[in-house]
C-alpha cells in the first residue's frame, strides 16, 4: 500500500510538471504566431512599397525614348542646340517624376544627354557599354539592374528602354531610381529590414555592416561577373555575413542569431521572394518577448499547480479529520490523549503548507482585525507578521491614491458581499513600488461551526497584467499594419487601372508639344481632343474604384448580357484584328434581364478577353477566344475560354490573389479586381483547365426576376 501510494505522488508530481510544460509551450507557440502574422504584414507593407517605386517609374523610358527630339539627337548627336533642348527635356522629366537620373545613350555605349549635363558629376560623354541594362537594351528587351553608379558612385535602380526608329534599334534610353530614402526609412524603424540580390548579396539594409556581404558563397565566375560590370564598385569578394540561421519546422520563417550595433540578439526572420526585381525581401523582430510570454505561462502554470496541490492536500486532511473525530466518538475517554496529538500534528501540517504557498494567506475577525498572515503575504507587501497582526483598517499596505476603494472592498468583504470569482486590488509595497493583485475572500468557520472571521487569498498578477499591456500593443501595431496593407492595395489598383490613361496622356501631351514646336497647327486639335478622351476616361476610372469603396455610389442600372457583350465587340474589334485573333460568340440567354453597373461589368470582359489574348499571342493560327452565356440555377453564367497554354496546378489557387502575376510587365491585380467587381454584383467567379487545352475564366451573376 505504501508503494501504491509512493506512486500516486510521483504520477501527480509527472502530471504537474507535465501541465507547467505545456503551458510554457503553448504561450511560446501563441506568441510566435503572433509575431509572424506580424512579420507577414510587415513584408506586405514593405513589397507593396517596393513595387510601388518601380512601377511609378516604369512607364517613364518608354515615353520619353519616343520624343520626336530623342530620336532625332540618336540621327545627329553633334547638334548642339537639339543636345540643349534634350538636356532640358530630361531636366525636366527629372524634377516632375522625382526620378535621380534620366539619360540617353548611343549603340556605342557613349551618353549624348543626360537630366544632370549641368553638374560636375555629368553622365554626358560617359560610357556604359559595359553595363548589363545597356546590354539587354540593344537586344531590344527591357533592361533592369541595381547597382552603384560608375560616375556618382551612388547606388540605384536602373530601367533602360531600347530607342527604336524605322524597325530599328538607335539607342538607350536609361532612368535611375533612388532607394536611399527607404533605405534610410528602415534604418529608422525599430526591426532590421534588408534586401538581397539572386547570388544572395545584401544591396540595402536597415544594418550598415551587413551592406555587400552574402548570405551564402559567391561563386568565382558570378564574383567576377560583378566586378566586371562594376555593380557594387571595385567589389569582387563578398564576405559571409555573422549569422547564425536555424529553421524552424513550425513557421514559414527562421531564427537569427547576430550582433546588431554591438548587441547580441535573436531575432525571427521571415524571407519574401520579389521575383519581377530578382531580389528577395528579409524582415526581421527580436525574439524576447516569445521568450517573455514562455517564462509568465510556466509561472503561471507553477501557481496553478500549487493551487491544485493545495486543495488537493485540503480535502485530504479534512477527511482524514473526519475519520479521526468519527473514531474518537466512539472511543472517546480512551483516545483523548491520541486525538489530541493527532490534531496539533495536523495543525503543524497546515501551517507548513500555509507557509509553504506562493499565494498570500490572510485571515480576519469579524471586526477586521488580521489575525493571520503567510510568509507570501508579508514578501508580497514588504512587511512583517509582526507588523500586520492585530491591524485594522487602513492597512499599511493599502495604495495612499485608492484608499476610499479599498475600504469599500474591504467593508463588502466583511459584510460577505465580496465578488466570488475575486476582486482586483492595487497595493503598495513597503519600498514604495505598487504591486497589483486578486483577492478572493471565504467564511473563515471552525470545527464547531461558528462563523470566526474571513480568510483571503491574494495572488500577484502584476507580470499578468504587464503581459496583457504588451498584448494590447501588439494588437495595435497589427492594426495599424492591416490598415497600411489596405490602403496599399487601393493604392495599386488606381495604379494598375490608371496606367494605360495616364501614359496615353504623357505621349499625346509629348505630341502636342512638339507639333506646337513646329507649328503644325492643323493637327494639335485632334492631339488636345485625344487629350481630353483620356482625361474623361481616367475621371470615370476614379469614379468606378470609389464605388468598390462605398458601393452606394456604384451606377446600377437594368441591363442584359448581350448589350454589355455587344459594347466589349465594339470597343476591341481593331485590338482583335491587329493580332489576328477571332472572337467566337455563344450567347444563350444574354437577353436575361440583369441589374448592374454597364462600365464595371464591361471591365471585366476586357479584362478576361485581354487575358485570353495574351495567352494565345505566341500560338499558331487560327487564334480564337470564345465567350459564351447561358442560364444556370444561381442566374447567367458568362465564360471566356482560350486555347492558350492552361495554368499550372500549383498557381491554381493563386490566380485571384493581388499581384500575382506570370507575366513581366503586370502587376497582377487585374483578376482580382474582376473578382471584387462581380463579388460587388451578389455573384462569383471561378477558373478552370479546359479538357482540350486552355483555360477558362467564369463568372455568375444573379437575374431579375
Amino acid at each position: 500500500m505504501f508503494i501504491t501510494h509512493h506512486w500516486r505522488k510521483l504520477l501527480a508530481a509527472v502530471a504537474a510538471l507535465v501541465l507547467i510544460a505545456a503551458s510554457g509551450s503553448w504561450a511560446e507557440q501563441r506568441e510566435l504566431q503572433s509575431r509572424t502574422e506580424a512579420l507577414r504584414q510587415a513584408a506586405a507593407a514593405n513589397a507593396l512599397g517596393l513595387r510601388g517605386i518601380v512601377e511609378k517609374h516604369n512607364f517613364l523610358p518608354h515615353a520619353a525614348a519616343r520624343h520626336p527630339d530623342v530620336q532625332q539627337l540618336l540621327r545627329t548627336p553633334s547638334d548642339a542646340a537639339l543636345q540643349a533642348r534634350v538636356n532640358a527635356y530630361f531636366a525636366d522629366l527629372q524634377s516632375t517624376t522625382g526620378a535621380a537620373a534620366l539619360y540617353l545613350v548611343d549603340r556605342a555605349g557613349l551618353t549624348l544627354a543626360a537630366s544632370n549635363w549641368n553638374l560636375p558629376s555629368s553622365f554626358v560623354g560617359q560610357s556604359y557599354r559595359q553595363r548589363p541594362y545597356f546590354e539587354d537594351a540593344l537586344q531590344g528587351r527591357r533592361g533592369l539592374f541595381y547597382g552603384l553608379g560608375l560616375t556618382t558612385g551612388q547606388s540605384g535602380l536602373f530601367i533602360a528602354e531600347p530607342v527604336r526608329a524605322q524597325g530599328a534599334i538607335v539607342g538607350v534610353m536609361v532612368v535611375k531610381i533612388s532607394l536611399e530614402p527607404l533605405q534610410a526609412a528602415w534604418m529608422r524603424g525599430p526591426e532590421p529590414v534588408l534586401l538581397r540580390d539572386s547570388r544572395g548579396i545584401v544591396f540595402l539594409s536597415a544594418v550598415p555592416a551587413w551592406l555587400f556581404h552574402a548570405i551564402r558563397p559567391v561563386p568565382p565566375a558570378e564574383a567576377r561577373w560583378v566586378a566586371e560590370h562594376g555593380q557594387y564598385g571595385s567589389r569582387g569578394r563578398f564576405e559571409i555575413l555573422p549569422w547564425q540561421i536555424q529553421p524552424r519546422s513550425d513557421t514559414p520563417g527562421y531564427v537569427l542569431r547576430t550582433d546588431v550595433d554591438g548587441r547580441r540578439m535573436k531575432l525571427l526572420a521571415l524571407d519574401t521572394p520579389l521575383p519581377e526585381l530578382g531580389w528577395t525581401l528579409t524582415v526581421t523582430t527580436d525574439m524576447k518577448e516569445v521568450l517573455q510570454a514562455r517564462q509568465a505561462a510556466l509561472a503561471l502554470g507553477a501557481l496553478a499547480a500549487a493551487l491544485l496541490l493545495l486543495g488537493v492536500l485540503y480535502l485530504r486532511l479534512r477527511e482524514k479529520r473526519f475519520v479521526e473525530q468519527r473514531a474518537a466518538r466512539l472511543e472517546l475517554e480512551r483516545r483523548v490523549e491520541e486525538r489530541t496529538r493527532d490534531l496539533e500534528e495536523a495543525h503543524a501540517f497546515r501551517k507548513a503548507m500555509e507557509d509553504s504557498l506562493l499565494v498570500g494567506m490572510r485571515a480576519r475577525d469579524p471586526d477586521g482585525k488580521i489575525i493571520y498572515v503567510n510568509p507570501a503575504l508579508c514578501a508580497m507587501v514588504g512587511y512583517s507578521a509582526e507588523e500586520l497582526l492585530g491591524r485594522r483598517p487602513p492597512y499599511p499596505y493599502w495604495h495612499p491614491d485608492d484608499l476610499e476603494k479599498q475600504a469599500r472592498e474591504s467593508d463588502d468583504a466583511l459584510q460577505g458581499r465580496a465578488a466570488p470569482h475575486g476582486f482586483e486590488s492595487r497595493i503598495r509595497h513597503k519600498d514604495g513600488h505598487d504591486v497589483i493583485t486578486m483577492v478572493y475572500a471565504a467564511p473563515l468557520v471552525d470545527a464547531q461551526g461558528v462563523h470566526r472571521g474571513w480568510m483571503s487569498s491574494v495572488v500577484d498578477i502584476t507580470a499578468q497584467k504587464q503581459a496583457e499591456a504588451r498584448q494590447r500593443d501588439q494588437e495595435l501595431r497589427l492594426q495599424r499594419s492591416a490598415r497600411l496593407a489596405s490602403v496599399g492595395e487601393m493604392a495599386s489598383t488606381l495604379a494598375h487601372e490608371l496606367n494605360q490613361p495616364l501614359m496615353a496622356l504623357s505621349n499625346f501631351a509629348v505630341a502636342a508639344r512638339a507639333l506646337a514646336a513646329r507649328g503644325a497647327a492643323d493637327m494639335l486639335p485632334g492631339a488636345l481632343d485625344e487629350i481630353v478622351e483620356q482625361s474623361k476616361r481616367a475621371s470615370e476610372i476614379v469614379k468606378r474604384v470609389r464605388a468598390f469603396i462605398n458601393p452606394q455610389r456604384a451606377h446600377y442600372e437594368n441591363l442584359t448580357m448581350a448589350s454589355v457583350v455587344t459594347h466589349v465587340e465594339t470597343l476591341l474589334k481593331p485590338e482583335l484584328q491587329g493580332q489576328d485573333i477571332a472572337l467566337r460568340l455563344t450567347l444563350d440567354g444574354a437577353d436575361a434581364p440583369l441589374r448592374g453597373d454597364r462600365v464595371l461589368l464591361e471591365q471585366v470582359l476586357v479584362n478576361l478577353i485581354h487575358n485570353a489574348m495574351h495567352a494565345i499571342q505566341d500560338r499558331p493560327k487560327p487564334r480564337i477566344i470564345e465567350l459564351g452565356t447561358r442560364r444556370v440555377d444561381e442566374g447567367l453564367r458568362v465564360s471566356v475560354a482560350d486555347r492558350g497554354p492552361g495554368i499550372p496546378p500549383e498557381q491554381m489557387e493563386q490566380v485571384f490573389a493581388p499581384f500575382f502575376t506570370t507575366r513581366a510587365d503586370g502587376l497582377g491585380l487585374g483578376l482580382n479586381i474582376c473578382r471584387t467587381i462581380v463579388e460587388a454584383h451578389g455573384g462569383f467567379m471561378t477558373v478552370e483547365n479546359r479538357p482540350d487545352g486552355g483555360a477558362a475564366f467564369s463568372f455568375t451573376l444573379p437575374a431579375l426576376s
